[in-house]
């Protein structure tokens, strides 16, 4: 008996606008009804452009030029994108879900029950349904999404890095979550945290950095197959970090205690009249690496908003000894790489977007090392929007090494990230810390947390509630506390 086939493409080849190389050169691939299959490849390589073909996005509503003998995309699928900010439709978490469950023909005296489940599924606990989304962390967002994507029963989900964004738990609740209700769905996933998904997956479809097929196959045979090519290419496969590790050691801490960098006293922010956060006591010294962690939606991305001036606040904020003012200018003092890159974004081209604001005679040399330096030659006339979401973040981080700051805040920086430029990244930023430079990066990943802060502030049900000084070897002790109140943002 012949198997029903969800996606069929053949001998597909396409091209960006402006690019002048073919991606996907006569690439061929049929997947059928309930089959798991991970696109997996470097940042940039093309699995999201696939993905939309698959979903019939490209060309209904993506302008591309492609060729095709033959393409058969998915019928009424669910997509997770791996943007959320670009997945919704209504203002509130009700009204989103809700929306999904109309266009099945829901009763609506069903629909309540059925949005508390949903939210109950993907772990996004709100002090009400009717939630304004804007004032979402990206993390709880990505969970809506996939609430939305499971509301809709699609016989075919498309996730687009579906966890990105999520703490470790979130990973691991949101996976559990789609085996128990999407065991019999087809589902094509795009996935860098593959160990939660590596026993999930009946194939990998593997692509290398131009876009072109490698091979397609169970995953452990790709991984035994091709382990050599997976470093070479950027790839992540389960033993990524043990082989970077193994080769590169972060330099070791020189413990500073002049006068600080930074320093918080007695001090809260503002959203309007509501107080979003609160530290009692904080200091951040020159060569300090804070990576800054918690739960989604405890307010950590509010606290960079806070240091950038970017919301009010009260108390006493110093940089370099000198006390910061309420509307000043902190640009010349302070980098800040926001969560989404798109909302910093000010030029229509790559190059543009690097030499904004910069007067230097040097600036253009300055900028062309950058573009080499995270893997975005040949891209300085594109569009930013046009990148993939691992360039865009690059090209943000990029932006934010043009002028020498003395301290850099990171919101998330490697997330959509390959193995090569995670860890191309990381030396990028090490390099500046040992220059002593200060950095805070919120992150969720452990790995880098272990093996590359200093010191690591835990926001805990909204509460900075320890300090801790790392070791760089997966370590460290308790050295204090800062306060902060329950932000939804």
């Amino acid at each position: 008996m012949s198997r029903e086939q969800a996606v069929s493409i053949k001998q597909l080849s396409l091209s960006y606008p402006n690019s002048g190389t073919l991606l996907f050169e006569d690439l061929s691939i049929d997947i059928y009804s309930g089959e798991k299959v991970l696109l997996l490849g470097p940042s940039g390589s093309g699995k999201s452009t696939l993905a939309h073909m698959m979903a019939g996005l490209i060309p209904s509503a993506i302008e591309l030029p492609y060729h095709a003998e033959a393409l058969v995309p998915a019928k009424q699928p669910a997509i997770v994108f791996q943007d959320p900010d670009t997945q919704f439709c209504m203002p509130y978490v009700d009204e989103e879900i809700a929306f999904v469950l109309e266009n099945r023909r829901m009763p609506r005296d069903q629909m309540d029950v059925a949005i508390e489940r949903l939210l109950a599924q993907v772990g996004l606990d709100l002090p009400e349904r009717h939630w304004p989304i804007a004032a979402m962390s990206q993390g709880m967002k990505q969970r809506l999404a996939i609430a939305c994507a499971l509301a809709a029963e699609s016989d075919v989900l498309f996730l687009d890095e579906p966890t990105a964004l999520l703490d470790p738990e979130g990973t691991t609740q949101i996976w559990q979550t789609v085996r128990q209700a999407c065991s019999g769905k087809t589902i094509i996933i795009i996935e860098h945290k593959i160990s939660e998904i590596i026993d999930f997956v009946d194939r990998i479809v593997l692509f290398n950095e131009e876009g072109q097929l490698l091979d397609d196959g169970a995953p452990q045979e790709l991984f035994q197959r091709y382990r050599r090519q997976l470093d070479e290419y950027g790839i992540w496969h389960p033993y990524s970090w043990k082989n970077y590790l193994s080769q590169y050691a972060p330099g070791k801490i020189k413990q500073k205690r002049h006068t600080p960098l930074l320093l918080l006293n007695h001090w809260a922010a503002y959203r309007g009249k509501q107080r979003v956060g609160k530290v009692d006591g904080a200091v951040v010294h020159a060569g300090d690496w804070v990576c800054i962690t918690g739960k989604n939606g405890a307010g950590k991305s509010t606290f960079l908003y806070a240091l950038m001036n970017l919301l009010k606040w009260k108390g006493t904020y110093q940089l370099n000894g000198e006390a910061v003012k309420q509307k000043q200018s902190l640009s010349e003092q302070i980098g800040f790489v926001f969560q989404n890159p798109e909302f910093q974004f000010v030029a229509d081209s790559v190059w543009q977007e690097l030499l904004a604001g910069c007067s230097r005679e040097s600036a253009n040399a300055q900028a062309q090392s950058l573009l080499e330096m995270f893997q975005l030659a040949g891209k300085q006339d594109n569009h930013p929007y046009m990148l993939s979401i691992g360039q865009k973040r690059r090209l943000s981080v990029a932006t934010a090494f043009m002028e020498p700051r003395p301290l850099l805040l990171f919101d998330e920086p490697t997330f959509g990230q390959d193995a090569k430029n995670t860890f191309l990244l990381l030396e990028a930023l090490e390099e500046r810390r040992r220059q002593g430079t200060a950095i805070l990066m919120v992150t969720h990943d452990e790995m880098i947390v272990d093996h590359f802060a200093t010191h690591e502030w835990t926001i805990k049900n909204g509460t900075l509630d320890t300090i801790m000084a790392r070791t760089r070897n997966g370590t460290g002790g308790d050295v204090g506390g800062i306060q902060m109140e329950r932000d939804m943002a």
